[in-house]
């Protein structure tokens, strides 16, 4: 009776919530003007808001003649007095959290958020789960057990600001309702190493009634191979009430078959995009591809051109800063983002592609760093995840994983590009898959077509790599676990040298 209490009081209010988020969906380029002004308006009195005179900044064009492009090493020098104590810098106040990530040359990254933008985030993640439900009539899985894979908990203090993994700060706020139902313990969140916190939550979550299942999905097919191996059987056999699978951080369709076959048959996903920043965008609707863009949670956002991008360096920052207004459809861009925790003008390194105006929805096409380009053609993760999709289509095989690199010196004949593959099943064809591929590739990038063509290079070789390849990678980098992942592609070798000892 009591779960059948909770069903219906979920399914009232999600379809209550989609109802009010139309107004949001109808005036997304309004509403950016606005969240922009408003942020100009609150930080005036930082350091960075005199540094830029934001008392003068009355329009868009305004403040993109006065705040210049920056990544992290240009914000850097505002983030270190913030870390010493100092209040008011590049947001009034300090921060209430660092989420501090992997990142830079220099090291870790320690990326503010407000008091203001955590609710944001909760709140974005909250409305992805009232869309789903509303438009599938459907809430069962409120009734069982949920786990959110994800990071320790466990948070330091610098000077007052508690600092950890963004999916451990993001456990503090998980709202009282779900919490009785939330997996693992926290006696297993705070397991650091990573192979032996997944191993204890297969433990404590092998014999649940599992309906919800979230995680990005290297961690979740490590997760699943775990419960299979232990249990020998499907996951659907495992949990047969297992409803829905929330995944986020990178693009889910190379994973796709994959995961259908960990899993034994289809289960409901739902895609988000979150990240340190700010929780940008979600799946509002399941019969349309793309992610709903969050206009008016807090984020004024800019985009330019990726091939425009390119250029962009310490010393040339004139490029062309493209609001909401005059996006075009299918075409890439480097996102750009200016948050109510107090990043300015910031380049967060992923790229996006609108797939639709009527309301805006994107597409993460891929990262502005993780390319191949040694020739000049500017391979991108997008033209090389729907080639792989594509080829798939046609020669059936299930991928694992997958990292490309240039082999600009071969042993003998021309350069090419280098596709390790750790397959699950091979195609029964690898050359005619390789091919396939190889034509895919042509269709989708000019620039590579040219260079077949033109002799410069040779057709793409395809290396097989042993199982786990990508694990051992990663476990050597001490990048097991964690929001860790493994760049698609690459402009160097360094990942490639590693992979070449693991090829079969």
């Amino acid at each position: 009776m009591i779960n059948f209490i909770k069903k219906n009081i979920a399914l009232i209010w999600a379809k209550n919530h989609v109802k009010g988020t139309q107004s949001f969906k109808e005036n997304a380029v309004r509403n950016q003007e606005q969240v922009l002004l408003s942020l100009i308006r609150t930080a005036e009195k930082t350091l960075f808001g005199r540094t830029h005179q934001f008392e003068n900044i009355k329009s868009v064009q305004d403040y993109q003649n006065r705040v210049q492009i920056a990544d992290y090493e240009d914000l850097k020098p505002y983030i270190e007095k913030v870390k010493k104590g100092e209040r008011h810098i590049l947001w009034p106040e300090t921060p209430e959290y660092f989420a501090k990530t992997s990142g830079t040359t220099s090291g870790s990254k320690y990326i503010p958020i407000s008091k203001e933008a955590m609710p944001y985030q909760i709140a974005a993640a909250q409305s992805a789960i009232f869309h789903y439900i509303a438009q599938q009539n459907n809430a069962d899985f409120v009734a069982g057990k949920m786990i959110f894979i994800q990071g320790s908990p466990e948070l330091e203090e610098i000077n007052g600001i508690k600092t950890g993994r963004l999916s451990g700060i993001v456990a503090h706020h998980i709202p009282s309702y779900l919490q009785k139902n939330r997996l693992p313990s926290l006696k297993t969140n705070l397991i650091e190493d990573w192979e032996t916190k997944v191993d204890e939550i297969v433990k404590e979550t092998e014999k649940e009634n599992m309906t919800l299942i979230s995680g990005i999905p290297p961690w979740l097919i490590m997760y699943f191979e775990k419960l299979i191996e232990r249990n020998g059987k499907k996951i659907t056999e495992l949990f047969p009430n297992l409803q829905l699978i929330i995944t986020g951080g990178v693009n889910y369709e190379p994973y796709r078959e994959k995961m259908n076959e960990l899993l034994g048959k289809q289960v409901d996903t739902l895609q988000t995009f979150p990240a340190s920043e700010g929780f940008f965008a979600f799946q509002d609707d399941f019969e349309k591809e793309g992610l709903l863009l969050l206009t008016n949670h807090g984020i004024f956002y800019e985009f330019i051109p990726l091939e425009e991008f390119g250029r962009f360096d310490s010393a040339q920052r004139d490029l062309q800063r493209i609001t909401l207004r005059d996006i075009e459809l299918n075409r890439d861009y480097a996102l750009i983002l200016t948050t109510n925790s107090g990043l300015w003008a910031y380049s967060i390194g992923d790229v996006v592609r609108f797939i639709s105006k009527d309301p805006y929805r994107i597409l993460v096409s891929g990262r502005t760093k993780h390319f191949t380009s040694a020739f000049g053609e500017h391979v991108i993760a997008f033209e090389v995840e729907e080639s792989l999709k594509a080829t798939v289509e046609k020669f059936p095989a299930q991928i694992t994983e997958f990292h490309l690199a240039p082999q600009v010196n071969p042993t003998e004949g021309l350069p090419y590009h280098e596709w390790f593959i750790e397959f699950e099943k091979e195609p029964e064809n690898l050359e005619n898959f390789r091919k396939n591929l190889d034509e895919e590739m042509r269709k989708r990038n000019s620039y590579y077509d040219d260079l077949i063509s033109g002799k410069i290079l040779q057709p793409l070789m395809i290396s097989s790599l042993k199982k786990n390849a990508f694990q051992d990678y990663a476990k050597s980098e001490g990048k097991l676990g964690g929001q860790n992942k493994i760049p698609r592609l690459a402009n160097d070798r360094k990942i490639a040298e590693f992979l070449e000892r693991l090829k079969k």
